[in-house]
């Protein structure tokens, strides 16, 4: 009877978070380990098909970074990488769409969708989800900044009941172009935005943000990040994730949170817990 009754609680105390993001759109970056362990991708698929069963919108941009990397070194094509972001030629990119669009993109939904979700894959390429642009005038190759995000496209996928699973390929602004690659994070942020989310999560596979002594940082705001950076804890491809929670923070998006997907159902306690997990985000001039 006592573990009946703590299980009641467990749900009576999420019941208010529950009802608070109830209805509302949170966009969840879904990569590292829990992108690539079977147990933590069964964890996903039922944190993801729990939220829609409660009212929830969840909108999921994958990465894809390590399958890419496999692939082309398979291929014997060079991987380079700048400040975190991936420099993208021609061949890799071609490799990069098939892996993230063809690959991640379509098994993830049907993952979904055999735990009871109604999820739907897309690419950034289709009615012209994602547009992008070369990034710093083409010193990362095919690597995309995002330009327009078609928000009307994947809130009428929302509004049919769907939950949108988005491959961070960009349209190029000419016919025949072989597309950008977007950053996964970079692209979950510009989607945030412009479906004015309430929330977006990024699972990576570490704890959030850690200090120099490798202790977690709860919460952080600009002026946090730049110091961060400048004193050298924050670097490589920590860089594009803090950029964009700060980017999504200062563009309508209430809070964004790193948190860790290597820890099962990570999302939930993120969601229906007072104290959360990770990092979060937020404006504190607000």
């Amino acid at each position: 009877m006592h573990i009946k009754q703590k299980k009641v609680k467990t749900l009576l105390d999420a019941l208010p978070y529950i009802q608070q993001f109830a209805g509302k759109i949170v966009v969840i970056k879904y990569g590292g380990s829990a992108q690539t362990s079977e147990e933590l991708q069964e964890k996903f698929a039922q944190d993801i098909t729990l939220l829609s069963v409660v009212g929830i919108k969840p909108v999921i941009v994958h990465g894809g970074g390590s399958k890419i990397s496999s692939m082309l070194e398979r291929l014997n094509i060079k991987s380079q990488f700048v400040d975190g972001y991936r420099v993208t030629c021609e061949e890799s990119m071609k490799v990069a769409e098939m892996v993230l669009s063809g690959d991640i993109n379509k098994n993830l939904a049907s993952l979904l969708n055999a735990h009871g979700a109604k999820a739907i894959g897309i690419s950034g390429k289709d009615s012209g989800c994602i547009e992008a642009v070369a990034k710093d005038g083409g010193k990362f190759g095919y690597t995309g900044n995002i330009t327009k995000v078609n928000s009307n496209m994947i809130l009428d996928l929302i509004d049919e009941g769907f939950i949108p699973v988005i491959a961070p390929i960009a349209n190029g602004n000419e016919a025949n172009h072989p597309g950008f690659n977007i950053n996964a994070d970079a692209a979950a942020s510009a989607i945030a935005i412009a479906l004015q989310a309430n929330k977006i999560l990024y699972l990576t596979d570490i704890a959030g943000v850690l200090d120099k002594e490798k202790n977690l940082l709860n919460s952080l705001d600009k002026n946090d990040i730049d110091a961060l950076k400048e004193n050298g804890t924050i670097t490589g491809g920590m860089i594009p994730k803090v950029d964009s929670c700060i980017d999504v923070i200062y563009n309508g998006v209430q809070k964004a949170h790193i948190i860790d997907g290597r820890v099962e159902h990570s999302i939930l306690l993120e969601l229906f817990t007072s104290d959360g997990v990770g990092t979060q985000f937020l404006r504190k001039d607000v």
